[in-house]
């Protein structure tokens, strides 16, 4: 990927980062003038056209200057107070967030910058933990650490401290995913857990140095956790609260999510046994639930490789069932239904049979997946 050069960062910056132009409205401006320069040197009829845009943004082209010149301050604050800019023109930009809409177009990182990690795995839970709580996971982590994987996690107290801790202590790189301002560690009191995270991991806002910091970006920053996590364990959850919110979103994004099963009379339990309940998560036992989710093997381990699928042996609906499943990859069994025409009933019967011959795998949500 091209890095971005100077003008164009500041152009960039200066529309990313202007009043009203969140991820949606600033990728529409994109897609219509081609770049945030060109934006502001369209006509003001154009701009009134753009998409998501209108004529409530037209005043954007009156701050020109004065948003040039927020940008260079932080581009020269960014030498001298060691964070890095990350957006989408640059190589260590998140290609994980390629996938999602409401991506953050631009990222403020102290500590590694290379976000692209081979393997990741998000654990987040409340911040009221129990002991159970911080020792299952300290247990998770320890257990995850033969398959490498990047730790993806809040800085928040509870789950998300020991999680980072945790990963530290197994000497895997983690990240953490902020809601203050790149330049504010938010609880305080994780300052020196932060500063030993930037040697081999890294933090991470969307929110630049000196921003005001409100309650609203600890959920928005939830939808990164779950974009940068291949999968998402929660540990201890409410009935309400982040890891729920951060959960939800995983699922949407159609990622991997797991929850440790708890105790009925903990209130800290009941989210995670509702996503269980609800088929948003799968029941996390152990390590390899997660290496079986990602296919991932652990260092040195040869996998028997198995015989191509032959679909000259299979009946019509069969067939209909996996050619369809190898060209979209994870399908809801409705819109399997649709695609292939075949009666609900008939269709259950026929992926129960595939699964127990192990080519197909049944996940939360009604969804399926082939494993040839």
């Amino acid at each position: 990927m091209q890095s971005q050069n100077h003008d164009e960062l500041r152009y960039y910056l200066a529309l990313a980062l202007a009043p009203k132009v969140g991820a949606g409205v600033f990728k529409a401006i994109i897609a219509y003038s081609g770049s945030a320069e060109q934006f502001f040197k369209l006509t003001k009829g154009k701009v009134a056209k753009t998409p998501k845009v209108g004529s409530k943004l037209l005043e954007l082209r009156n701050q020109e200057e004065r948003l040039l010149r927020k940008a260079d301050e932080l581009i020269g604050d960014s030498s001298k107070n060691n964070y890095h800019i990350l957006t989408p023109f640059h190589p260590d930009f998140p290609q994980r967030f390629k996938f999602q809409g409401d991506s953050p177009v631009v990222l403020f990182a102290r500590g590694r910058t290379n976000l692209n990690f081979e393997r990741t795995v998000g654990v987040v839970g409340t911040r009221s933990a129990t002991p159970y709580g911080k020792s299952t996971t300290r247990k998770i982590i320890e257990d995850l650490a033969i398959y490498q994987p990047a730790i993806i996690s809040g800085l928040a107290y509870g789950i998300d401290i020991e999680a980072h801790r945790a990963a530290l202590a197994a000497d895997l790189p983690t990240v953490a995913v902020m809601g203050s301002p790149i330049d504010r560690i938010y609880p305080a009191v994780h300052r020196k857990t932060a500063e030993t995270i930037m040697e081999t991991g890294a933090l991470i806002s969307e929110y630049p140095p000196e921003s005001t910091m409100v309650p609203g970006n600890f959920p928005a920053r939830n939808r990164i956790i779950a974009s940068l996590s291949d999968a998402l364990i929660v540990v201890e959850a409410a009935e309400k609260g982040g890891a729920l919110i951060t959960a939800e979103i995983a699922y949407s994004y159609d990622k991997d999510v797991f929850a440790v099963p708890g105790n009925l009379q903990s209130q800290y339990s009941e989210g995670c046994n509702l996503l269980i309940k609800k088929m948003k998560a799968n029941i996390y036992t152990g390590p390899s639930d997660v290496a079986e989710a990602l296919f991932w093997s652990k260092p040195g381990e040869v996998k028997p490789q198995k015989k191509p699928l032959n679909l000259a042996d299979r009946d019509d609906e069969e067939r209909k069932i996996l050619e369809l499943m190898q060209e979209k990859g994870d399908v809801e069994i409705d819109s399997l239904s649709v695609s292939t025409e075949i009666p609900l009933g008939l269709l259950s019967s026929k992926l129960l049979a595939l699964e127990f011959e192990g080519i197909v795998k049944s996940l939360p949500g009604k969804k399926y997946r082939i494993l040839c």
